[in-house]
């Protein structure tokens, strides 16, 4: 079993995936976690990082690679990447989606350890300023590298809006879900979506 977890940044994508390795026994890796310790290293913020990923392809190589080979090399593990979708395809691929100013108010208020902490945010509007142009980054660099966008719903088996749900009501329908036979794109709700151009899904 491998379940790869993408999302928008506040959407719970790390504490979701945290939840489900515990609740399933798997073994937990963040590709998120390793490009903040990278940065941290090189003595740069995540945003600053992310721009420098605009004109080389040094800063997305590295962890790409790894969570590949993590994909053809391990099973039984829950990964938060945004793009594990599409390096680990066999995988059971999930989205979180989130309310802009909710994602926002969410990092605002969390506590990462000191290593990790990309830059102190005097307000919630600067939060959700920086996530804009961290999102419009990885667009950038993800159709330039791989001419994929994340967002795009019918990568996933399934989609949960996170705004107004607890990690473990988000956890509990990826649970639900993941052994459901049928075949399409599932939503927070439980309804099932057959993706684009599917046929009947």
């Amino acid at each position: 079993m491998i379940i790869t977890i993408s999302g928008a940044p506040g959407s719970g994508k790390s504490s979701v995936a945290r939840e489900l390795a515990r609740r399933l026994g798997l073994r937990h890796y963040s590709i998120g976690e390793l490009r903040r310790r990278v940065a941290h290293e090189r003595g740069m913020t995540l945003q600053e990082y992310n721009r420098l990923g605009e004109t080389t392809d040094e800063t997305d190589r590295e962890p790409d690679e790894y969570q590949a080979r993590l994909g053809r090399e391990e099973d039984d593990f829950v990964i938060d990447s945004r793009l594990g979708f599409h390096f680990i395809p066999h995988s059971f691929k999930v989205r979180l989606e989130v309310d802009a100013q909710v994602g926002a108010e969410r990092i605002y208020h969390a506590r990462r350890p000191k290593e990790q902490a990309e830059r102190p945010y005097g307000t919630v509007d600067e939060v959700a300023r920086a996530d804009h142009a961290r999102e419009a980054s990885d667009r950038k660099r993800y159709q330039m590298y791989y001419c994929i966008d994340a967002r795009e719903r019918r990568h996933y088996d399934l989609v949960v809006d996170t705004s107004d749900k607890s990690v473990d009501q988000v956890a509990d329908l990826v649970v639900g879900e993941i052994r459901r036979p049928e075949g399409g794109q599932r939503t927070g709700g439980g309804a099932v979506e057959p993706p684009p151009d599917s046929g009947t899904g």
